[in-house]
């Protein structure tokens, strides 16, 4: 064991929104914790994302538990606020983040192998409890598309997009029919020839309608879990209202006649791609814009992954007594992945937490 690690209750491996979230719920029930992040300094995935990014509501509809986050000179707050907040947020419950420390694993141990091992590139920890809350921007999703080694424009995740000043004036395919293809194409469209590819019309909400509706939905669906009853796989669509939040750029983008859409291409070329309809085009670069997955790899030791995730009762794990995980998206709580909806989910992990240790929650 590491000598430097004071013996722990609870080990967050992950200090974004999420972890901080389970690690506030964990200080107010008297917990020792500990978190390990892998990011140099706070923010989580926020300081990552590209310049322009907005929240879908405002800083008033955008708190994590127990704190309001402070308005900015802009509403809905952008990602350099976000990242402001968490900092901020950390700081105010003065949490043991320690970082950057990248967790290798997590393996069973003690006789009775009832705790856990926590395995970095620092040292290790060992607890009764661990909660995963590493979340996905780590692990960007690629499709594969026939031809896709031979094309010699640019191909970059989102995840790797900040800013449209390297595509100016460049023919550009943004793939992905989310929130963040709807964003990257509003502010590639003015500015270069992009074509917006989807596998179906783009659904937008309705102008008046922002993430505080698609919060509602999360609560919703959460509490029709909570009473035992059926829901479907997600939140997305709001009650069929649409997939797309229409914030002020994307608003601007498509009053303006820019959001020129198309179905999946066929194949790639050298230089550019082959169309349903047999048609070429050159093409400079390419933007997936195609989701993210699940970063589990530190819980491969315990062999309790599933075609990409882990089997859970709410946030525990099935297999693994003392392993919960938080902020995956909503199998591990519905809108867990966002700021003000990680708030509940996190709060009733602790609560689980706390009566798997025998201890009476404050």
């Amino acid at each position: 064991m590491d000598d430097g690690c004071v013996d722990a209750d609870l080990v967050i491996v992950g200090g974004g929104q999420a972890g901080l979230a389970v690690a506030y719920y964990a200080r107010r029930a008297g917990l020792r914790l500990v978190v390990l992040d892998a990011e140099g300094c706070p923010g989580g995935a926020w300081q990552h994302m590209w310049d322009s990014l907005r929240l879908f509501s405002p800083a008033s509809s955008s708190a994590m538990p127990g704190w309001p986050m402070p308005e900015g000179s802009e509403d809905p707050p952008g990602r350099g606020h976000v990242v402001d907040y968490l900092t901020r947020y950390e700081d105010r419950y003065g949490f043991d983040v320690r970082r950057p420390v990248r967790v290798t694993a997590v393996e069973r141990c003690g006789p009775d192998r009832t705790r856990l091992l926590v395995r970095s590139d620092t040292g290790e920890q060992a607890a009764p409890a661990v909660v995963s809350a590493t979340g996905t921007w780590r692990r960007p999703f690629w499709p594969t598309y026939p031809g896709q080694a031979a094309f010699r424009g640019r191909q970059l995740h989102v995840s790797a997009y900040k800013a449209p000043t390297p595509y100016v004036g460049r023919r550009v395919l943004v793939v992905g029919g989310g929130n963040s293809g709807a964003q990257v194409m509003a502010e590639l469209a003015p500015v270069a020839t992009a074509t917006w590819v989807v596998p179906r019309e783009p659904r937008f909400l309705p102008d008046d309608v922002d993430g505080r509706a698609l919060f509602a939905a999360a609560s919703r669906r959460r509490a029709a879990i909570l009473r035992g009853e059926a829901v479907d796989g997600g939140i997305a669509g709001v009650g069929g209202l649409g997939d797309v939040v229409v914030v002020p750029t994307v608003r601007a983008a498509r009053d303006a006649g820019l959001l020129r859409t198309s179905p999946p291409f066929r194949a790639f070329t050298s230089e550019g791609v082959v169309w349903r309809d047999g048609r070429s085009e050159p093409i400079d670069a390419v933007i997936w814009c195609t989701g993210f997955r699940p970063v589990l790899d530190h819980l491969r030791p315990l062999r309790i992954r599933h075609e990409g995730r882990v089997d859970v009762a709410g946030t525990r794990s099935v297999d693994v007594p003392g392993l919960w995980l938080v902020g995956y998206g909503d199998w591990t709580g519905p809108g867990s992945a966002t700021l003000a909806g990680v708030g509940p989910t996190a709060r009733d992990t602790v609560r689980e937490v706390v009566a798997a240790l025998g201890r009476t929650a404050p």
